[in-house]
């Protein structure tokens, strides 16, 4: 994912088309001077509806389309013709996008299925025409409904990454670095904070022809929950994954401290985070000769093993040391 190309946000204004109004007419032909009424009902206005689509995977496609507009229906017509439905106008988001409304906040819906429709602005109604009216006392009627209106409000498009393993970790724990080890994706790496300004997402291949797929998300830091560094942009991309590998790197100076702190961005950024699957995964083992290897180890089992119960594989991305253990362990956590 090239971040010039990655757009994860919009801001869209949705318009809907209005309802045509209905037609006040009366029955005229050669052979009927006076018949009754024939007016059609208007067509409704367009929707404005979100589809998704499977082959998308950003919302670039929108970052420059600020209006949608549908079309307005149609007025009746006479011999009881309805008029044309306005032109639905449909947005084509990526799956795991979420509409929410701009001015609440509110949660509309998420698109997760290849071709899933939903209107997120519905059109106007046509109104009846002048023969919709008519009754046996009202033989007659010299009017006919207008068309609703349609609507105009401002909604926000917002992509959470679906991935099977989700990188989670400070700046600089190495998570490009092992994205870019482990599978076709080249994102940047460089030894400064925050090189990663963009998730990227890589295939893993995996024994036997079978695959996986990692996100790498931006760097956390103490207080992302309340929108500090990258805050809030990305900690949502963490939600869809379906297990979490935290990565610590083996020169960290306590790393049963750093996973704690990570942790605790997730729960007060969303509670129900902490019910997915964990690993920790201690990267840049290349630093650590075989005795400080050992000794991690004994360390890592007594202070971080026993008081949060989850596994850990120690590992390096440049020497490529432990690397198919990991991918042994992911697979298996998330088919167990």
């Amino acid at each position: 994912m090239a971040e010039s190309n990655f757009v994860d946000y919009v801001k869209i204004c949705c318009r809907s088309g209005k309802g045509g109004g209905g037609s006040v007419h009366l029955l005229r032909t050669a052979q009927t001077a006076k018949g009754g009424p024939d007016g059609g009902n208007g067509g409704r206005g367009g929707h404005v509806i979100v589809r998704g689509n499977k082959q998308l995977w950003t919302l670039l496609h929108l970052k420059y389309r600020k209006h949608v507009i549908a079309g307005d229906g149609e007025k009746g017509g006479r011999q009881n013709m309805s008029g044309a439905d306005g032109r639905d106008e449909v947005i084509d988001v990526p799956l795991g996008t979420v509409a929410k409304d701009a001015e609440t906040g509110e949660i509309l819906f998420e698109i997760s299925e290849d071709g899933q429709e939903v209107i997120i602005a519905p059109g106007g109604r046509g109104g009846k025409g002048n023969a919709y009216f008519a009754t046996s006392t009202r033989q007659t009627p010299r009017f006919a409904q207008p068309g609703e209106p349609g609507v105009e409000e401002w909604k926000i498009l917002e992509l959470k990454l679906l991935a099977d393993v989700g990188l989670v970790g400070f700046p600089n724990a190495g998570k490009s670095t092992l994205l870019s080890v482990i599978s076709a994706a080249k994102p940047e790496i460089a030894d400064y904070p925050f090189t990663t300004l963009v998730p990227n997402l890589g295939v893993v291949a995996y024994r036997d022809h079978r695959s996986f797929v990692m996100a790498d998300i931006p760097g956390i830091i103490e207080g992302a929950h309340e929108g500090k560094g990258l805050g809030h942009r990305f900690l949502r991309h963490i939600e869809r994954n379906s297990m979490l590998l935290f990565m610590v790197p083996a020169d960290s100076s306590d790393i049963a401290k750093e996973y704690q702190v990570l942790l605790k961005e997730l729960e007060m950024y969303n509670p129900e985070l902490l019910d997915k699957r964990r690993l920790l995964g201690v990267s840049k083992c290349d630093l650590l000769d075989e005795e400080l290897t050992v000794e991690m180890k004994k360390d890592i089992e007594k202070r971080f093993v026993k008081k949060f119960k989850i596994p850990y594989i120690m590992f390096s991305s440049h020497t490529t040391q432990g690397v198919m253990q990991l991918k042994d362990k992911l697979w298996e956590m998330m088919n167990s």
